[in-house]
C-alpha cells in the first residue's frame, strides 16, 4: 500500500482544494445510526466517488477510499476531501487488479461502493484488454474478496446504459431539433430493465460483464449487491473530458473558451441525473437490500430530465451570455442516438426520484467551476490520448505505446473536424424556433 501522503509527495502535488460553500443533503444517514467500520468507496477519489465520501464524511462516518489516481483532477478531489474532513479520510493508493490489497480493504468495510472503472468507450477500443482487467477482472476480484468473508458487507456496483448496445433498431423521429422515439411508450417512460442486453464496445462488455457477475454472486454466494445501470451523470468535483463526462467537458471547454468537438450532428439525447440525486439512490438501495438484492435497475434523470448536446449549449449560452464555438466530427463508435432511463422499477421500490431538474444542476455546476477556476488547474485530456496504468506494486505511473496510438488517431479525427461559427453569430437562440435540416 501505499499512502497518499507519500503519493503526493512523490508526485510534488499543491495545496488542497476550496471547501465547498453550499453544503450537501444528508437523507437516511445520521451520527446515531452510522457504523465506525469505514465504508469503502473503489474510485473513491473520482467525481462520483467524492461525492458519495463526503456526504458519508459529512456525518462523521469513516471512509476508505480505494483509487490509483490515475484520473486528472482526482488528487485535487482527494486534497479537498483531507482538507475539509481530516483523519476521517482513509485512503489506499491500489488498483483493482490488486486482489491482495483489495481484500485487506474489504475486509475492514461496513459498505461498498464499486465505481472503480475504465470508463471510456474510446479507450477501450485502443486498449481492450486493460480495459477487461480493470472492469471485468477488477469487479470479479472484489466479489472474490467478499465471497471470503463471513458476513459480506453490502454491494452497489455501477454500470452503464452501454450493456444495450447502440439502440440501432429503435426507430427515430425529429421534434424540435432532437432525436425522439417514434413509439410513444420509449417517448413516455424511457428503456426499462426488460430491455435485451446487447453489448457493444469492448467498454459496453467489460462492463456488462461485471454486470452480470455482481448478479450472480448475489444469487449464487448470497452476496448483498444490486447493480445500476446508469445514464449521464454530473455534478460538482467532475472534471469531464471528451471521452466521459461530457456535461462537465463541455462547460469546461466554455469556461476555457476553446471549441467544442461535438460527435455526430448534437440532437442526440440522454437523460441527466445531478450526483446528489445519484448518492439519494445509493442510500435507498442499501437501505432496501434485503428487498433489492440480486437486481437490476436503470438508473438516470428519466424523461423528466433529458437534454440534446445543442440544447446544453443553449443552456451555456444563457449562463455566458455568448455561444461557444462548435466543431463537428463523425459519429463514434456505439453512440446512442437516443436514451433515456426509465427509472419507474427503482422508484416503485423505494420512492426515490430525482430533485434536481437540468436547468438548476448544469447552473450550479457551471458556477462550481467558475468559481473553483478548475479550468486553470486541472489538465483537460482525452483519455483516449492519454491512457496511464498503475504497477501493481507502486503508484508509479506507467504511459504505455497506447498513447502515441491514441495521438495519431486524434491527429486524423482532427482533420475531419469542421469548425463551424456559433449558431446565430455568437448570439443566445432559441432552438424551438431554429429549423435544423
Amino acid at each position: 500500500m501505499t499512502t497518499f501522503k507519500a503519493h503526493m509527495k512523490q508526485n510534488g502535488q499543491a495545496k488542497a482544494f476550496p471547501r465547498l460553500t453550499e453544503t450537501s443533503r444528508l437523507p437516511e444517514i445520521t451520527k446515531a445510526s452510522h457504523n465506525r467500520k469505514p465504508i469503502l468507496i473503489t474510485g473513491g477519489a473520482g467525481f462520483i466517488g467524492t461525492n458519495v465520501a463526503h456526504r458519508f464524511l459529512s456525518i462523521g462516518q469513516p471512509v476508505l477510499l480505494y483509487d490509483n489516481l490515475s484520473r486528472p483532477g482526482v488528487q485535487k478531489n482527494l486534497e479537498w476531501l483531507q482538507a475539509t474532513h481530516g483523519d476521517l479520510v482513509q485512503i489506499e493508493v491500489a488498483d483493482v487488479q490488486d486482489s491482495k490489497a483489495l481484500c485487506k480493504a474489504a475486509r475492514q468495510a461496513s459498505k461498498v461502493f464499486h465505481l472503480a472503472a475504465q470508463v471510456a468507450v474510446t479507450s477501450s477500443l485502443i486498449e481492450p484488454i486493460h480495459d477487461f482487467e480493470v472492469n471485468a477482472r477488477g469487479t470479479l476480484n472484489l466479489l472474490e474478496a467478499l465471497r471470503g468473508l463471513e458476513n459480506p458487507p453490502p454491494l452497489v456496483f455501477t454500470s452503464t446504459n452501454k450493456v444495450y448496445g447502440d439502440l440501432k433498431d429503435v426507430k427515430l423521429q425529429m421534434n424540435e431539433g432532437r432525436y425522439e422515439p417514434v413509439d410513444p411508450n420509449l417517448r413516455e417512460h424511457g428503456f426499462g430493465e426488460s430491455r435485451p442486453l446487447n453489448f457493444h464496445s469492448p467498454y459496453g462488455c467489460s462492463k456488462g460483464c461485471a454486470s452480470q457477475y455482481v448478479l450472480d454472486y448475489s444469487r449464487t454466494f448470497g452476496i448483498p449487491a444490486v447493480a445500476f445501470h446508469m445514464s449521464c451523470i454530473y455534478g460538482l468535483h467532475q472534471f469531464g473530458n471528451e471521452d466521459q463526462g461530457w456535461v462537465a467537458h463541455f462547460l469546461i471547454k466554455a469556461l476555457e473558451g476553446s471549441p467544442i468537438n461535438i460527435f455526430g450532428d448534437g440532437r442526440q439525447v440522454r437523460d441527466i441525473l445531478f450526483v446528489e440525486d445519484l448518492i439519494d439512490a445509493f442510500l435507498l438501495a442499501h437501505d432496501h437490500m434485503d428487498t433489492l438484492a440480486g437486481e437490476a435497475f436503470n438508473i438516470g434523470g428519466g424523461p423528466a430530465n433529458t437534454i440534446s448536446l445543442l440544447e446544453l449549449l443553449d443552456i451555456i449560452c444563457e449562463l455566458q451570455g455568448h455561444r461557444p464555438e462548435t466543431q463537428f466530427a463523425d459519429w463514434r463508435s456505439a453512440d446512442q442516438r437516443y436514451y433515456v432511463s426509465d427509472i419507474q422499477k427503482f422508484s416503485t421500490a423505494t420512492g426515490w426520484s430525482p430533485k434536481v431538474n437540468v436547468r438548476d444542476g448544469v447552473s450550479r455546476l457551471y458556477h462550481w467551476l467558475k468559481e473553483f477556476h478548475a479550468v486553470q488547474s486541472v489538465p483537460v485530456l482525452k483519455t483516449s490520448e492519454h491512457p496511464t496504468r498503475r504497477n501493481k506494486s507502486s503508484c508509479r505511473i506507467q504511459t504505455n505505446g497506447a498513447s502515441r496510438n491514441g495521438h495519431q488517431r486524434a491527429i486524423k479525427t482532427a482533420s475531419r473536424i469542421k469548425r463551424l461559427a456559433p449558431i446565430g453569430n455568437g448570439k443566445c437562440v432559441d432552438r424551438k424556433l431554429t429549423k435544423i435540416s
